[in-house]
């Protein structure tokens, strides 16, 4: 992966490129990469001809900004949503964070109420039960010979009439372990308001639980790999609390008093700590990204383990 970002920098130097498309993160490490060795300041320097980015994989919500400003003039961006298993859905309307649900594509769609997960017999409903706002697993049949198949994502729907859906996160990545049932949509936006009132610019993160102890309750666990660091690490961890509490109520209701979560622990963590686990992981590049959320300790565990080494070689 690291060569071909390398041959992929090199290579378009010179090119006339008007439309890019990869997953965010990614995208943003050939961009620095052809930077540094271009010696500009921004990618419209290099392509003045570039209009579109179209994204997908992750939320475009902590990046936006960021992109802004690395391409260093506005462009349009369009979202999609699309997998091995088939292409689901795309942006319509430039600024409307819903995609529009492709219905012809030679795809059966059922909807699993999130709740549904892990039962023996889940139970799952067709588009004309869907509520704008819930959460569900979707599950596909296709002309391609899947039957039943269950994705992995979660969705809402934005829009009825016409089906318009935007991705909430993935059915294994949430943290629930004090009924909190945060989700990845959730600390996204959570995590992009702190960016915004503190002036911070976030490369990755991920968080898990803090569990109970004798002396404290529970908190959140945030690792985050900081572009731009905030002035006031604290006020950062306060402001992305504040933001968590006003999206998700369960959340709001853990945190009253500190009745059973504390404020998080955010520690920001080298540059590349990130890729350095996918590459132990053997998953570096491509459509594989960091785990936002997890609701156990492991991942956890693995990254400040090599953030030790980094401190401690």
């Amino acid at each position: 992966w690291e060569s071909k970002i390398e041959y992929l920098a090199h290579n378009t130097i010179n090119e006339v490129v008007t439309s890019i498309s990869g997953v965010p993160t990614w995208t943003l490490v050939l961009f620095k990469r052809i930077l540094e060795i271009t010696g500009k300041q921004t990618i419209s320097e290099v392509w003045p001809h570039l209009e579109l980015y179209m994204h997908g994989g992750v939320s475009f919500t902590p990046y936006r900004e960021q992109f802004r400003k690395i391409i260093g003039k506005e462009i349009h961006y369009l979202e999609m949503y699309n997998a091995s298993e088939g292409f689901f859905a795309a942006q319509d309307i430039p600024g409307d964070e819903g995609m529009l649900l492709f219905l012809d594509h030679g795809i059966f769609y059922e909807f699993m109420p999130v709740g549904e997960y892990g039962k023996e017999n889940p139970q799952t409903i067709g588009l004309d039960q869907v509520e704008i706002g819930r959460n569900y697993a979707p599950v596909i049949s296709t002309n391609g010979g899947l039957w039943r198949y269950l994705v992995g994502d979660t969705i809402q729907f934005t829009s009825t009439y016409p089906f318009r859906i935007k991705v909430s996160g993935r059915l294994k990545h949430f943290i629930n372990a004090f009924g909190e049932e945060v989700i990845v949509d959730n600390t996204d936006h959570a995590i992009a308001e702190a960016c915004k009132k503190t002036g911070a610019v976030i490369s990755d993160y991920t968080a898990g639980p803090v569990y109970f102890s004798d002396q404290h309750n529970g908190c959140h666990e945030w690792l985050i790999e900081f572009e731009k660091e905030p002035a006031d690490l604290h006020q950062f961890t306060i402001e992305m609390d504040a933001s968590l509490k006003k999206i998700n109520s369960d959340y709001e209701a853990k945190r009253y008093k500190d009745i059973a979560l504390e404020l998080p622990l955010v520690t920001s963590i080298p540059i590349g700590t990130f890729k350095e686990w996918l590459k132990i992981k053997e998953k570096l590049g491509g459509q594989h990204k960091v785990p936002r959320l997890s609701n156990d300790r492991k991942i956890l565990e693995e990254i400040l383990a090599l953030t030790n080494n980094f401190a401690h070689p």
